[in-house]
């Protein structure tokens, strides 16, 4: 029964990291890309956000939720997890190591950044804008470790992903893993282009 439920917990936590954590990440960062754009698209984005109907419900029950059981889910993989050496490449092994690294530095990335925003948003303190974002960023040591929070993000969600289609059984054979890999580098390297340049946008 405890392997059943243990099996049941991994693939949740699979589920969630695609739908609808990563859906998030890219709508997220697609959000924030429009900062290229200058300060006027971004605060007209931001605020198109601020105001979707029911905002405070899909924020509890589609985004912190989610990603409160992925991330308690998630330290305990790390902590109990290990490497597979009979059943795959010591290249897949290399990126489950990272999954793990990435996954920790990602859950305080996100704990900063939501505290640095949406917390503070809620007490009344901030208001999310572009020159916010300007005046945040504008601490060098803060800018690249916002860099390094949504590359290690970014990684965790594309790898992820691969670890999603095999888990779930949509890719099985050794060819159809490859070109899932080749697809989830497409999507590290795109998402991640969209999430560096926002931040250099605003610097």
């Amino acid at each position: 029964m405890a392997e059943h439920r243990e099996f049941f917990y991994r693939r949740l936590h699979s589920l969630l990291g695609v739908i609808p954590i990563g859906l998030f990440l890219v709508q997220h960062l697609f959000i924030n890309h429009f900062a290229v754009y200058g300060a006027e698209s971004f605060n007209k984005a931001a605020q198109f956000m601020f105001e979707l109907p029911f905002r405070p419900l899909l924020e509890i029950f589609v985004i912190f939720l989610p990603i409160l059981f992925h991330a308690i889910l998630g330290v305990y993989i790390v902590l109990t997890a290990r490497n597979n050496t009979r059943k795959y490449s010591f290249g897949r092994n290399i990126l489950f190591f990272l999954q793990r690294v990435t996954g920790i530095v990602t859950l305080i990335f996100i704990a900063w950044h939501v505290w640095e925003t949406r917390v503070q948003v809620a007490l009344g303190n901030v208001e999310v804008s572009y020159s916010f974002m300007e005046g945040v960023l504008s601490d060098p040591f803060i800018f690249w470790f916002y860099v390094i929070g949504v590359i290690s993000t970014v990684f965790h969600f594309a790898n992820g992903l691969w670890g999603f289609m095999v888990t779930w059984g949509f890719t099985q054979s050794p060819r159809s893993q490859k070109i899932v890999t080749y697809f989830t580098i497409l999507v590290f390297l795109a998402v991640s282009y969209l999430g560096i340049r926002a931040l250099f946008a605003f610097v």
